[in-house]
């Protein structure tokens, strides 16, 4: 069964984004995942706490490739070859893919079991308490655990904020909690600690030459739904493919 070649999501701005520390204590994650000698969704070589981790997304739109390898706004579906990884089962939201600066995206369908949002919520001073609209809180990936992005709808942006197509935008600005916590701000929203980043080319690599992950189109209910248990299925359901006969088409697309 051949892979289905992802939508070319259109950019409309690339800037450059400061993500926001949260002052988590004591629920930091700072193993890379890894299967034998590979390591997914983290840089290579890279430190998990080096601020510099994020791609130069300052770039020109042009630097993006267009073609249909961008994966930009498309969903990363983990296969049985991560099954003894802490990717097993993930679906990833790619928020940025670039032939030269590589791919960052987040885990949608992991829910956060500590902190609560409530206590996030608290811990940066935000308030009111408790907050007046609750939003899923996930664990974003491997990379940078202690930092928060906020995926969210592209009808309420900042101008920091990253667009990621004409549905979704990411944006690291304690601003757009105050807006949430007040029962304002974008229509759907998810806070995500932490993050997955794959250098240029380490993520085409493990797609073909690891079989990995698969792709599929991205949808509100699969990127902001709150039955997390089932996203996984879902996404692969939306590329009509049955779970239980992946490990034989995994490798013969």
């Amino acid at each position: 069964m051949a892979r289905p070649k992802p939508a070319v999501a259109p950019v409309t701005r690339i800037t450059a984004i400061v993500f926001f520390l949260l002052r988590l204590q004591g629920h930091a994650q700072d193993a890379p995942v890894q299967t034998g000698d590979a390591v997914y969704g983290c840089r290579k070589g890279a430190p998990l706490q080096n601020h510099r981790q994020w791609p130069t997304f300052s770039a020109m739109a042009s630097d993006f490739t267009n073609s249909a390898d961008n994966l930009t706004g498309r969903l990363l579906i983990s296969s049985p070859t991560l099954g003894d990884s802490e990717f097993a089962r993930s679906v990833v939201y790619v928020c940025a893919h670039s032939a030269t600066d590589g791919a960052m995206g987040l885990i949608i369908n992991k829910r956060a079991p500590h902190p609560t949002l409530e206590t996030l919520l608290e811990q940066l001073e935000i308030t009111p308490s408790p907050p007046r609209r609750r939003i899923n809180l996930c664990m974003g990936g491997p990379v940078e655990p202690t930092r928060g992005f906020v995926l969210h709808s592209a009808d309420w942006q900042r101008d920091d904020s990253l667009v990621i197509n004409n549905e979704n935008c990411l944006t690291a600005s304690l601003d757009i909690l105050h807006e949430i916590a007040n029962g304002k701000g974008p229509r759907q929203a998810l806070l995500a600690l932490g993050h997955a980043s794959w250098e240029a080319g380490q993520l085409e690599n493990e797609i073909i030459r690891q079989n990995a992950w698969l792709n599929a189109p991205a949808s509100d209910d699969l990127i902001y739904g709150t039955n997390h248990m089932a996203k996984w299925r879902k996404a692969l359901a939306a590329i009509n493919i049955d779970p239980l006969l992946l490990s034989n088409l995994v490798g013969h697309a």
